[in-house]
Protein backbone atom coordinates (compact mmCIF):
# COMPACT_ATOMS: atom_id res chain seq x y z
CA UNK A 1 0.00 0.00 0.00
CA UNK A 2 2.73 2.46 0.81
CA UNK A 3 4.44 1.95 -2.27
CA UNK A 4 1.36 2.92 -4.33
CA UNK A 5 0.21 5.78 -2.22
CA UNK A 6 2.94 8.31 -3.94
CA UNK A 7 1.69 6.82 -7.45
CA UNK A 8 -1.82 8.07 -6.44
CA UNK A 9 -0.56 10.83 -4.83
CA UNK A 10 2.01 12.69 -7.08
CA UNK A 11 -1.01 12.63 -10.35
CA UNK A 12 -3.98 14.14 -8.16
CA UNK A 13 -2.07 16.72 -6.89
CA UNK A 14 -0.60 17.71 -10.44
CA UNK A 15 -4.86 17.61 -11.52
CA UNK A 16 -5.89 19.32 -8.23
CA UNK A 17 -3.66 22.03 -9.41
CA UNK A 18 -4.37 21.92 -12.81
CA UNK A 19 -7.80 22.38 -12.36
CA UNK A 20 -7.08 24.83 -9.85
CA UNK A 21 -4.75 27.51 -11.68
CA UNK A 22 -7.29 26.90 -14.58
CA UNK A 23 -10.39 28.24 -12.20
CA UNK A 24 -8.84 30.84 -10.74
CA UNK A 25 -10.01 34.09 -11.69
CA UNK A 26 -6.76 36.14 -13.42
CA UNK A 27 -6.94 39.11 -10.78
CA UNK A 28 -6.03 36.17 -7.83
CA UNK A 29 -3.05 34.90 -9.57
CA UNK A 30 0.65 35.81 -8.25
CA UNK A 31 3.90 36.35 -9.88
CA UNK A 32 3.40 35.33 -13.49
CA UNK A 33 0.29 35.23 -15.68
CA UNK A 34 -1.88 32.84 -15.63
CA UNK A 35 -0.65 31.32 -18.91
CA UNK A 36 2.31 31.16 -17.25
CA UNK A 37 1.62 29.08 -14.58
CA UNK A 38 -0.68 26.54 -15.85
CA UNK A 39 2.37 25.53 -18.61
CA UNK A 40 4.66 25.23 -15.13
CA UNK A 41 1.95 23.00 -13.55
CA UNK A 42 1.93 20.98 -17.20
CA UNK A 43 5.45 20.71 -17.45
CA UNK A 44 6.83 20.08 -13.71
CA UNK A 45 3.89 18.36 -12.84
CA UNK A 46 5.44 14.74 -13.02
CA UNK A 47 8.34 16.05 -10.30
CA UNK A 48 6.04 17.93 -7.96
CA UNK A 49 7.60 21.18 -8.99
CA UNK A 50 5.08 23.13 -10.95
CA UNK A 51 1.99 21.82 -8.79
CA UNK A 52 3.64 22.77 -5.85
CA UNK A 53 4.86 26.31 -7.25
CA UNK A 54 1.63 27.00 -8.41
CA UNK A 55 0.12 26.15 -4.79
CA UNK A 56 2.45 28.21 -2.39
CA UNK A 57 3.45 31.35 -4.65
CA UNK A 58 1.20 30.69 -7.65
CA UNK A 59 -2.24 31.68 -5.91
CA UNK A 60 -3.31 34.24 -3.42
CA UNK A 61 -4.58 32.30 -0.37
CA UNK A 62 -8.10 32.57 0.50
CA UNK A 63 -7.91 32.68 4.54
CA UNK A 64 -5.59 35.98 4.55
CA UNK A 65 -4.78 36.97 7.86
CA UNK A 66 -7.23 39.62 9.22
CA UNK A 67 -6.60 43.33 8.64
CA UNK A 68 -6.54 46.05 11.51
CA UNK A 69 -8.88 48.56 11.27
CA UNK A 70 -6.76 51.24 10.97
CA UNK A 71 -4.99 49.47 8.20
CA UNK A 72 -7.53 48.44 6.44
CA UNK A 73 -8.12 49.46 2.79
CA UNK A 74 -11.33 51.32 2.72
CA UNK A 75 -10.01 53.47 5.87
CA UNK A 76 -6.59 54.44 4.53
CA UNK A 77 -8.47 55.73 1.63
CA UNK A 78 -10.72 57.63 3.34
CA UNK A 79 -7.62 58.69 5.41
CA UNK A 80 -5.65 60.17 1.68
CA UNK A 81 -8.87 61.32 0.72
CA UNK A 82 -9.39 63.74 3.39
CA UNK A 83 -5.78 64.74 3.40
CA UNK A 84 -5.80 65.78 -0.11
CA UNK A 85 -8.85 68.39 0.75
CA UNK A 86 -7.14 69.49 3.33
CA UNK A 87 -9.41 68.25 5.85
CA UNK A 88 -8.03 65.45 8.35
CA UNK A 89 -9.46 62.52 9.90
CA UNK A 90 -7.40 63.14 12.82
CA UNK A 91 -8.93 66.59 13.70
CA UNK A 92 -6.00 68.75 15.43
CA UNK A 93 -3.60 66.04 15.43
CA UNK A 94 -1.05 66.66 18.41
CA UNK A 95 -2.62 70.41 18.48
CA UNK A 96 -5.63 68.92 20.14
CA UNK A 97 -4.53 67.23 23.26
CA UNK A 98 -1.92 70.12 23.89
CA UNK A 99 -5.21 72.46 23.41
CA UNK A 100 -6.93 70.68 26.17
CA UNK A 101 -3.94 70.30 28.52
CA UNK A 102 -3.56 74.19 28.34
CA UNK A 103 -7.55 74.60 28.95
CA UNK A 104 -7.32 72.77 32.26
CA UNK A 105 -3.98 74.33 33.26
CA UNK A 106 -6.08 77.60 32.37
CA UNK A 107 -9.05 76.66 34.71
CA UNK A 108 -6.80 75.55 37.66
CA UNK A 109 -4.92 78.39 37.89
CA UNK A 110 -8.44 80.52 37.52
CA UNK A 111 -9.44 77.95 40.49
CA UNK A 112 -6.61 78.52 42.61
CA UNK A 113 -6.50 82.59 42.09
CA UNK A 114 -10.64 82.26 43.52
CA UNK A 115 -9.69 80.00 46.78
CA UNK A 116 -6.77 82.62 47.39
CA UNK A 117 -9.08 85.33 47.10
CA UNK A 118 -11.87 83.59 49.29
CA UNK A 119 -8.82 82.78 51.60
CA UNK A 120 -7.95 86.33 51.87
CA UNK A 121 -11.35 87.96 52.11
CA UNK A 122 -11.74 85.29 55.12
CA UNK A 123 -8.67 86.54 56.76
CA UNK A 124 -9.86 89.85 56.52
CA UNK A 125 -13.46 89.03 57.72
CA UNK A 126 -11.79 87.81 60.91
CA UNK A 127 -9.68 90.59 61.52
CA UNK A 128 -12.88 93.01 60.93
CA UNK A 129 -14.62 90.55 63.48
Amino acid sequence: MLRILPLLLVPALWVYAFVDCLATPEERVRGLPKAGWVLIVLLFGGVLIGPVAWLVAGRVRHGAAPVAPDDGPAFLRRLAEENRRGGSLLKGGKAGPRRREEELCRREAGERGKRQERQERDGRDREDG
